[in-house]
């Protein structure tokens, strides 16, 4: 692996363990914090996949523009689109006042970032 693609990976990891915690706490859950996490996990995977592949890619949020970049290569991630839209509008919407995330989006928000996750790392080769 490409020592950028490994820090990609690194700060992904970051973002995992957030998203985690946040979605576990016990006392004062962050529910938007794991909202968010789980949406910045799946876009610095995302991008540090492309990054190994050395595809080129602009300053962008927005995980279905990301991932679309990655068809040529990984054409059945594709079917991520939906459930990527949606990741990408909980990381944005409850960020500022609003909207707040509840249990189950930050559920939902990490049960995404967890497939994503595991298929990223399985096609970087290393242990989902």
């Amino acid at each position: 692996m490409k020592p950028l693609t490994s820090e990609w990976v690194e700060k992904a990891e970051d973002d995992y363990r957030s998203a985690l915690r946040e979605l576990r706490a016990r006392k004062d859950p962050n529910y938007n914090g794991a909202c968010f996490h789980a949406q910045q996990c799946v876009e610095k995977y995302l991008k540090g996949r492309l990054q190994e592949e050395e595809i080129a890619f602009r300053k962008t949020h927005f995980l279905p523009t990301i991932l679309g970049l990655l068809g040529p290569v990984e054409p059945l991630w594709q079917a991520w689109r939906e459930e990527l839209t949606a990741l990408s509008a909980y990381a944005v919407n409850f960020r500022y006042p609003g909207e707040s995330a509840d249990k189950a989006m930050a559920r939902e928000a990490v049960r995404i970032c967890k497939v994503v996750r595991a298929e990223v790392r399985r096609s970087l080769g290393l242990e989902p």
